[in-house]
């Protein structure tokens, strides 16, 4: 009996390793992306103060309200820096579609 439990005891101080591996993958559409209907509007946009630019080449990006699928959540502005000279900031917007509304993002222009 204390054969095996000194066998039981050294086996449970042996460390263990586990590896484990994580996968992603970037899928990339030519289509329009999929649009979520939102029956309730959101609320007014916040008026934010825009803080001071953190350097050259930074575009402010104003805040927006984000739906989360059960309730709309504030996204505050932040500075960005431009996608390329010349570049321009075009804000997100919620549009009114039939049936409610619909979040269309931010882009470059």
């Amino acid at each position: 009996m204390l054969g095996l439990l000194a066998l039981l005891g050294c086996a449970a101080e042996e460390p263990t390793t586990v590896t484990t591996t994580t996968t992603t993958q970037e899928v990339t559409t030519a289509g329009p992306a999929r649009e979520v209907v939102v029956t309730r509007a959101p609320p007014p946009v916040r008026v934010e103060t825009q803080t001071v630019a953190p350097g050259s080449g930074y575009v402010w990006t104003g805040g927006y309200w984000r739906w989360t699928g059960t309730e709309y959540v504030w996204v505050p502005g932040t500075w960005v820096v431009r996608s390329r000279p010349g570049a321009v900031w075009v804000a997100g917007q919620w549009v009114r579609r039939p049936g409610g509304w619909v979040w269309i993002g931010g882009h470059w222009q």
